[in-house]
């Protein structure tokens, strides 16, 4: 079959429809940028990607089309399901799985590659084409595995460290080099397994000292990651549909990471290697903090002070996701509203555990796009917000980011919820976030806190607002 398609359609045709499929790829990241035209960026994604796939099955010259077709039908059966049944909270496990997924098939295929050219001899600009995709396709792949590990809670999400960590990543490092270099000079198998080896002891190393404040950041860099991997697969094999999707999964990924490193108000190197969250400075419970005293109020109690007041921000945060809460807390948006009151929601850019996690989840209960306020603009209304409801959010308010330089999130960007005149906070306990650092707000004369499951304290308040 694919011998006579070959010869049917021309080398040109199927250059110009390698094109169309870069061009939908384009157009689909363009409409994902803005949450209005998602849905369809996401269908035009997905129609580049179905003409993609269709001519490089025709494009072959070997007939493998059962091989081909067993390959589709399996990625069809774990995909289908995982994406339909997956819930909120467990996307990012499933995102950092999905790509290492994608840079360990980059490995391979350059591997291949390699493998296959290595009898007749390659080139040393082929030999870097294929390096690179082994080396980064081999560090995407172990760092998103133990990723997946950390937020699944296969293992912990603390950071792991160890004296002379830095100098054995660099030894580690050193070694990926050197064997590339070997491999470009002198093309064997050992100098490139060499190469994917220690490359997949990097990805590990990068990963190990990151903790749960950090994943955002560590997941949009490891998506770049893959990125690159791709499109240095592209130009190993000549394709151009492998170039450009690779290349715009990087450079997005690389830019996202900056925008995500510059919201923190840390450098990269510093989220990389800075273990923050490794030291947790609260204890366990709501009795939690020493001798320092807190307010805890009842649903009555904060259900009144919300109904009574002009303005309400809802402040999201990973708690909420847990809890599966976004449905209860738009019910209790609508309750207030009722009653004449003004609510928005104050979105910070790296609450969660991936990148724009709670834009999605509010996305997800039907929640207006004009009623989500970006950092910015939330910071400039809190002065006159007469409360801040936060919903399982901590490290984003803590006011120790902006007031105290000793503190290992100081400088990143945070939502002013101290400025409001009153703030309530819906946590289990009084734990400190995914960073370990303990936060002063929650011991403010103006601060209440409602301990509970975030679902079931919402619920109770819809109930008590209605009845207020």
């Amino acid at each position: 079959m694919n011998s006579y398609l070959a010869v049917s359609v021309s080398p040109h045709t199927f250059t110009w429809l390698y094109l169309l499929a870069a061009v939908f790829f384009i157009l689909a990241l363009k409409a994902l940028s803005s949450p209005k035209q998602a849905r369809y960026g996401m269908w035009i994604g997905i129609v580049g990607m179905v003409i993609a796939a269709a001519i490089t099955w025709v494009a072959q010259k070997a007939s493998h089309d059962w091989v081909i077709a067993v390959a589709f039908v399996a990625g069809a059966v774990v995909a289908v399901p995982a994406a339909r049944f997956i819930q909120m909270t467990a996307i990012p496990q499933m995102v950092a799985i999905f790509n290492g997924v994608g840079g360990g098939a980059a490995a391979t295929v350059t591997t291949v590659e390699f493998l296959h050219d290595g009898a007749s001899g390659i080139g040393p600009s082929h030999a870097v084409e294929v390096i690179f995709g082994v080396a980064i396709g081999c560090i995407s792949f172990s760092g998103s595995m133990l990723a997946f590990a950390k937020l699944q809670g296969i293992m912990t999400g603390t950071p792991i460290t160890y004296r002379g960590q830095q100098f054995a990543n660099g030894i580690v490092l050193v070694v990926v080099v050197g064997a590339s270099v070997a491999t470009v000079a002198d093309p064997r198998d050992i100098w490139l397994l060499i190469t994917a080896l220690a490359a997949l002891a990097v990805g590990v190393g990068i990963v190990l000292p990151i903790g749960g404040a950090d994943t955002p950041v560590l997941i949009s860099l490891l998506n770049a990651f893959t990125g690159l991997a791709v499109a240095a697969d592209g130009f190993a094999l000549d394709n151009l549909v492998l170039i450009v999707a690779g290349t715009l999964v990087g450079a997005s990924g690389s830019l996202l990471t900056k925008l995500m490193s510059d919201a923190m108000g840390r450098s990269l190197p510093n989220i990389l290697f800075a273990a923050v969250g490794s030291t947790v400075t609260a204890g366990a419970g709501p009795g939690a903090g020493g001798e320092r005293s807190y307010r805890s109020g009842d649903p009555t109690d904060v259900a009144t002070l919300l109904a009574y007041s002009h303005r309400v921000m809802m402040v999201p945060g990973y708690g909420l996701a847990v809890a599966q809460a976004q449905q209860t807390i738009v019910e209790l948006a609508k309750a207030l509203e009722a009653r004449g009151v003004r609510v928005t929601y104050g979105i910070h850019p790296v609450a969660g555990r991936m990148p724009g996690h709670m834009n999605v989840l509010l996305a997800e209960a039907n929640v207006p796009y004009e009623e989500l306020e970006e950092m910015e603009q939330a910071n400039g209304e809190l002065p006159t917000t007469d409360v801040a409801l936060v919903v399982g959010a901590n490290d984003v308010v803590n006011p120790a980011a902006r007031d105290a330089p000793s503190s290992p999130i100081y400088g990143m960007p945070i939502l002013n919820v101290d400025q409001a005149e009153h703030v309530v906070f819906l946590k289990r306990s009084m734990r400190p976030g995914f960073s370990g650092v303990e936060n002063d707000l929650f011991y403010d004369p103006k601060t209440v806190m409602l301990f509970g499951d975030a679902k079931d304290s919402l619920a109770k308040l819809v109930s008590a607002v209605k009845a207020a």
